[in-house]
């Protein structure tokens, strides 16, 4: 006679239940002093935010992930990834599509109906898409998900770095998994070399003021003349760090969450096309085209202002006298 198989744990069905709710990397992690807050300390002191005022706003609640929100005890930390072996191209691959805040949110809000029914009572969570004062890369590592590469992203050793982190802060004291302890970048440095700004200021520390991304999208003002012909062709975000990395050349994955496919106003488009329709983009049009996309966070300013240096990059007449 077959032995019955054992019950599974209250966890595994966490587990189970984030992977059918298509996160590709699902965790539990106990809540409490963060690993990483005296580095990221540092990182503020060394003037590396720029503009973010709302990183150090915050500083203290970073500290401990038990105090953004009252009472919690654990986190479900997922992954999502969105298409590692799309093509490059002038938008960073993660922006192409609708919002990842609101497309995670959503879904780590089901997984906390689902696992108030499973107890039988109301669970108080919270969920965080980069929404929030957690360091989610301690606690993705916390929860096994990965370990930092050098280019500060968090890497996985089955599916690289281009994922999404969020979590879901729950009342529950729930067995976590094993912490990532082990580094696999070894003596690899390709990010810190392909870097075209040295935004890489050392291993692991980015300095996010010449970062494209961050030069793009958070930065204000008119883009230092000295980083400009670093950006290339790159209208918002870059990916050069990652596309580079060996554990994405092996292990990034195709895109299957359609939320996250390309819009009208971007597929298929090189950096000329894309840079002078946005340049003749007026503001109702730039709100129908991007409604509900990562891309208005530099609303459309920006997105001209880095519009105007892609064209001056390409040696394009229109970079010059464009209408903004």
């Amino acid at each position: 006679m077959t032995a019955a198989a054992p019950a599974r744990t209250l966890e595994d069905r966490i587990r189970a239940q984030g992977y059918g709710l298509g996160f590709d990397l699902v965790g539990i992690a106990t809540l409490g002093e963060m690993d990483t807050a005296p580095y990221f300390d540092r990182w503020l002191e060394r003037g590396f935010a720029g503009e973010m005022h709302y990183l150090p706003k915050w500083q203290s609640k970073r500290h401990d992930s038990r105090l953004p929100y009252e009472g919690v005890h654990s986190a479900i930390v997922v992954a999502m990834n969105y298409g590692g072996t799309e093509p490059a191209g002038p938008v960073a691959r993660y922006a192409r599509g609708d919002d990842y805040h609101d497309v995670m949110d959503a879904k780590l809000r089901s997984l906390l109906q689902w696992v108030s029914a499973e107890v039988g009572r109301e669970v108080r969570g919270r969920a965080y898409v980069d929404t929030g004062p957690l360091l989610e890369r301690d606690l993705a590592r916390r929860a096994g998900l990965g370990w930092f590469g050098k280019n500060t992203n968090l890497i996985n050793p089955k599916l690289g770095s281009f994922f999404f982190l969020g979590a879901l802060l729950v009342d529950l004291e729930l067995a976590p998994n094993e912490p990532f302890a082990n580094d696999h970048c070894g003596t690899c440095t390709r990010c810190i070399e392909a870097c075209p700004t040295g935004a890489i200021a050392e291993p692991r520390v980015l300095d996010a003021t010449r970062c494209i991304s961050y030069l793009t999208i958070e930065n204000k003002g008119e883009i230092p003349l000295a980083l400009r012909e670093s950006i290339g062709e790159l209208i918002y975000g870059c990916d050069i760090c990652q596309e580079v990395c060996p554990w994405n050349e092996s292990f990034a994955q195709e895109l299957r969450e359609p939320a996250f496919r390309p819009r009208a106003a971007i597929a298929g488009k090189d950096a000329r096309t894309l840079a002078r329709e946005i340049l003749a983009m007026t503001q109702e049009e730039f709100s129908a085209a991007f409604r509900g996309s990562p891309m208005k966070r530099a609303k459309l300013a920006g997105l001209k202002r880095n519009a105007r240096v892609v064209l001056a990059n390409t040696r394009s007449p229109d970079s010059h006298g464009a209408r903004s």
